[in-house]
């Protein structure tokens, strides 16, 4: 197998410099310290960068120092993130402001505990309402085979790629999840997988289909073997680099594929997840069994998809409701008299 090389990738600028701010030390200790409370890279990094952006907004406004922002500026910046518009003219939803909000709060909270200041003028802050929204996008059991069905034409990568979209479908793990399995968190022949550190850095065991087992054994036997650059360091799926997978490469990796399926539903990896539980449940899955494969914490983010299901209750409704309920041979009342 031909391996490509590298394109090498030119630093991009900072959109937000902030090392001359006064508020850059106590950003870089609270985020250290963050780490060292045991909150994931991924977390410290979410949790920077929307500093970042506040810092760099306050430094607009020749705000230096963590003692130079009280309520009032807090409520500006809130109004500043609900006013904001994206490049396409779009607002930022209420659940991105949040996540821009939280890091600012906690980070306050920090500064305040540390005595860096003396009151805390994030404590009163009010963060935008977010509403849980159903997923956009649920596949349909044949959308799914024409969608796995697409990876034949492309060699061997495309066992490689059938046997990572088997495993997404199967088991319903999450992108970063995927990305960071290791030969030895799959047991094939016992048809398990163990995820290590997920959301919440919590590990879990989950079910792993006899189909999704094939494809994995194939895509390691036959195909791993020519991916790895020596030393091997035990990641499951690599690609052409020999490196393992990164988020946004899975992500576009599934997008082609539901393309060129021809399926008109956008989405990528988690549109897997979706689909695995809906149809889970349609088929009489305990939801409690659908939160621990998921690895939801609180039930009350799996039972959201029941609302996804209500598919099946319109079918039991057809059947035995009196006012739809058909008999087979004769025309239903409700348009008999119309």
């Amino acid at each position: 197998m031909p391996r490509k090389k590298r394109r090498a990738s030119e630093p991009r600028p900072d959109p937000y410099p902030i090392a001359a701010s006064g508020m850059a030390p106590y950003l870089a200790q609270f985020l250290e310290t963050s780490l060292a409370k045991g909150l994931a890279p991924r977390t410290v990094e979410i949790r920077e960068m929307a500093l970042r952006r506040f810092v760099f907004w306050c430094g607009e406004r020749d705000l230096e120092r963590p003692q130079d922002v009280t309520r009032p500026i807090m409520e500006r910046y809130r109004r500043h993130l609900f006013h904001r518009r994206k490049a396409n003219g779009d607002s930022l939803s209420f659940s991105t402001q949040q996540q821009r909000l939280i890091p600012v709060k906690a980070f306050f909270k920090w500064l305040a505990r540390e005595n860096f200041i003396l009151s805390n003028p994030a404590s009163e802050m009010d963060l935008p309402r977010v509403h849980r929204r159903l997923p956009k996008h649920v596949l349909t059991v044949e959308e799914v085979e024409r969608i796995l069905a697409q990876t034949a034409l492309h060699g061997d990568l495309g066992v490689r790629d059938r046997a990572m979209l088997e495993t997404l479908y199967s088991t319903g793990i999450r992108r970063s999840e995927l990305a960071n399995l290791r030969l030895y968190d799959v047991d094939v022949r016992n048809g398990t997988l163990m995820v290590r550190e997920g959301k919440g850095k919590k590990d879990r065991m989950v079910p792993l289909g006899e189909r999704a087992g094939i494809w994995i054994a194939r895509y390691t036997e036959e195909i791993r073997p020519s991916l790895v650059i020596e030393p091997d360091e035990g990641w499951l799926f690599l690609h052409e680099f020999g490196e393992p997978f990164r988020k946004n490469r899975l992500t576009d990796l599934v997008k082609k594929y539901i393309a060129a399926s021809g399926v008109e539903k956008s989405g990528g990896c988690h549109i897997f997840r979706h689909t695995m539980a809906t149809l889970m449940l349609d088929n009489g899955a305990d939801i409690r069994h659908i939160q621990a494969i998921l690895g939801h914490s609180q039930l009350s983010t799996t039972e959201i998809y029941t609302q996804v299901s209500i598919r099946k209750l319109k079918e039991v409704q057809a059947l035995t409701h009196p006012a739809d309920r058909r008999v087979p041979g004769s025309r239903s009342s409700s348009t008999s008299n119309l």
